[in-house]
């Protein structure tokens, strides 16, 4: 398995120092879809050290002990489960039987679908048998998506499930005003319309203050910066940050929301000054809004392997439960920060809707 080397900003940061001392008042039982991986093996021990979590690991009991054991990783406080030999299989096979019925699905055989982690571990999310979950690190995204739009409940109101990217790069100039951005969608919806614009830039800024303990600054990127350019994708951008300043004040939200601007304007002062001369003292975005995922992809990775931002994520928004999905290249770093976010979005789950229901 491909492993990234971990760079100085990997050995902690305020992002991550922030999510485990949330954490430690208020742990969460996080389950990882793909347990058989030393790298979730060695987040998960953090997370315990850190007395951040309780790592629920799926897979091979077998090969999952004895990879510990070869790596000298104590597997002390995690949990171990093989989902076809789960003593809730069962439970999980009438629940999936029953939510398939609504949707006029015929379920062959439930207990093959159950057995397979992803749908597992949605399931155990889902009904309260883990706080959050984390996947991906082994396997395709679609996979892992599959499960979840399945199993997990949408959240009201956001109109498809979309990822968000926090990235950390206190080293680079501009990026964004406490070495942090959230870029979204970085992983699921091609060419999102106006209305998933809008909903994105609203859902984005929500997990971002909470992430931040700040209102945040947002902005919906183009290639044109109010007007200068008159095409179509920018008039989409500008009809998109109309909607969602009508949402954020609908909502009584107070988030600075701008658009279409392109990204210097966005993240450097001296450029919005420049093009925006009206604007005033402007503080550089911390939500990065992309009009289509090409564009939010390639700027992700061009970040994170040339500018070396460490990338944790993606976070999944718009389900009723904390879910993330990672790529196969994940680092050891990310998983555990990923795992640690979803686990404070959870702590803001069970703060919203202490009955378990949306």
């Amino acid at each position: 398995m491909t492993q990234s080397n971990s760079s100085p900003a990997e050995q902690g940061n305020p992002f991550t120092d922030y999510l485990i001392a949330k954490l430690r008042s208020h742990p969460k039982r996080i389950v990882f879809t793909e347990g058989e991986d030393l790298r979730v093996l060695r987040a998960a021990r953090r997370l315990v050290v850190a007395e951040a979590a309780v790592p629920v690991l799926l897979g091979n009991r077998d090969k999952i002990r004895a990879m510990a054991a070869d790596n000298d990783i104590s597997l002390q406080f995690i949990n171990v489960i093989e989902p076809a030999k789960a003593s809730d299989l069962g439970l999980f096979c009438q629940r999936y039987v029953k939510t398939e019925r609504y949707r006029k699905v015929n379920v062959a055989s439930p207990a093959d679908v159950m057995s397979r982690p992803h749908f597992f571990g949605a399931m155990m999310v889902q009904y309260g048998h883990a706080d959050a979950l984390v996947g991906g690190n082994t396997t395709l995204p679609a996979s892992l998506f599959r499960a979840l739009i399945h199993v997990i409940q949408p959240m009201p109101g956001v109109p498809k499930m979309f990822g968000v990217m926090a990235l950390v790069a206190p080293h680079l100039k501009h990026f964004g005003a406490n070495g942090m951005l959230f870029l979204a969608d970085c992983g699921l919806i091609p060419q999102p319309d106006v209305e998933q614009l809008a909903s994105i830039a609203i859902e984005t800024g929500k997990m971002a203050k909470h992430f931040l303990g700040r209102e945040p600054r947002v902005a919906l990127l183009s290639h044109s910066t109010k007007g200068s350019a008159g095409t179509e994708e920018a008039r989409k951008m500008a009809a998109a940050t109309a909607l969602a300043v009508d949402h954020a004040r609908r909502d009584f939200l107070e988030f600075q929301i701008s658009g279409e601007i392109q990204a210097d304007v966005a993240l450097d002062p001296v450029a919005a000054e420049v093009k925006l001369p009206d604007a005033g003292n402007r503080e550089p975005a911390d939500v990065l809004v992309f009009p289509n995922l090409d564009a939010a992809h390639i700027s992700l990775k061009l970040l994170q392997h040339c500018a070396g931002a460490v990338n944790y994520g993606q976070i999944l928004a718009g389900l009723a439960r904390p879910c993330a999905q990672v790529p196969r290249t994940a680092t050891e770093e990310t998983i555990f920060g990923t795992a640690a976010a979803v686990g404070v979005e959870a702590i803001k789950y069970h703060l919203l809707y202490p009955d378990g229901e949306v």
